[in-house]
């Protein structure tokens, strides 16, 4: 800059990436690679999205194990920003089983590889191809393919279906989400949960039961009676008080047991400080110089020789 001729350069000459809006062409791409993201990996896991896949009622798409593992119990062990981080994921969406569904895709096999395609058109779902599936069936089809037949009804299942049960998967537009967000406010209204299964948690009335006097006067009372007139001897008609012991669903009972067992397993270790990397360093035998010729890092010593002995 001094003696040499040279000019002094100005700011815009020095900022080498200046400023400015993305183009169309750089927006579809950006648009295209997080949309094949989504596709391809659960957003709570990280990890590749295997069947059975689910989807909430804004159509993104989860693993199944995944879900269940996030409505666990917090397990103590997992950091507080990692439990945050995955409910700003989930927006409060999902707070049971009830708020997903189960999306059926139709896989084919193009040699070693698996692809989801729609059943009526062939062809491949995914970040190129706008994709529907329906509820509460949940089986998945190209959304032109839908619109074409106009059907009330499933064509895999024949499982009835209205307009506004017709889910895009992964949309972007902002009608689809205001749409899907205006489905959801009025199922919530109607006590109806994503799924069209009545939402849990809800007020239940009291029903006032009029009976002879020394009879129960209401709908619990007259449970407890039962309850206790089952100890001395048998009585029909008694309901069963414990209805969620077990799971219907075998593939959800057996990624639930899984889910469990792995969480068990990895607290047993946490509490009892196994860890493979530390074990290598300690010996499980008693310390024998001749036999072991020195011992290991933890147990090795100096040892006196004879003579100073």
């Amino acid at each position: 800059m001094g003696n040499d001729g040279g000019s002094i350069p100005t700011r815009r000459e020095l900022v080498k990436n200046a400023a400015r809006q993305k183009n169309t062409t750089e927006l579809k791409a950006t648009q295209l690679e997080a949309q094949t993201h989504a596709w391809t990996y659960c957003p709570l896991s990280n990890r590749p999205l295997v069947a059975p896949i689910v989807s909430d009622n804004a159509g993104t798409l989860y693993n199944k194990d995944a879900i269940l593992e996030q409505l666990l119990p917090n397990n103590k062990a997992v950091p507080a920003i990692v439990i945050k981080e995955k409910e700003d994921i989930l927006h409060g969406r999902v707070k049971s089983l009830r708020d997903v569904v189960e999306v059926g895709f139709t896989i084919a096999k193009d040699g070693r590889y698996e692809k989801q395609i729609c059943p009526i058109t062939s062809k491949e779902l995914g970040p190129s191809t706008k994709a529907v599936y329906l509820v509460p069936c949940g089986h998945a089809f190209s959304e032109a393919a839908i619109r074409e037949l106009s059907a009330d009804a499933c064509v895999k299942c024949n499982e009835p279906y209205i307009l506004e049960n017709i889910i895009p998967i992964l949309p972007l537009t902002k009608e689809d989400n205001g749409k899907l967000a205006a489905r959801a406010r009025k199922l919530k209204e109607a006590g109806l949960t994503h799924s069209l299964k009545k939402a849990p948690g809800g007020k239940k009335r009291k029903k006032n039961i009029k009976l002879e006097s020394g009879e129960p006067a209401t709908v619990s009372e007259a449970r407890n009676d039962n309850t206790t007139k089952a100890k001395d001897g048998p009585t029909e008609n008694v309901e069963e008080t414990n209805s969620g012991a077990g799971i219907k669903n075998s593939v959800t009972a057996s990624l639930t047991a899984r889910v469990l067992d792995e969480q068990t397993q990895r607290n047993k270790r946490q509490k009892m400080g196994l860890n493979d990397n530390l074990k290598t360093l300690f010996s499980s035998a008693r310390y024998d110089p001749a036999a072991q010729n020195g011992g290991d890092f933890m147990t090795r010593g100096y040892t006196l020789p004879k003579k100073a002995q």
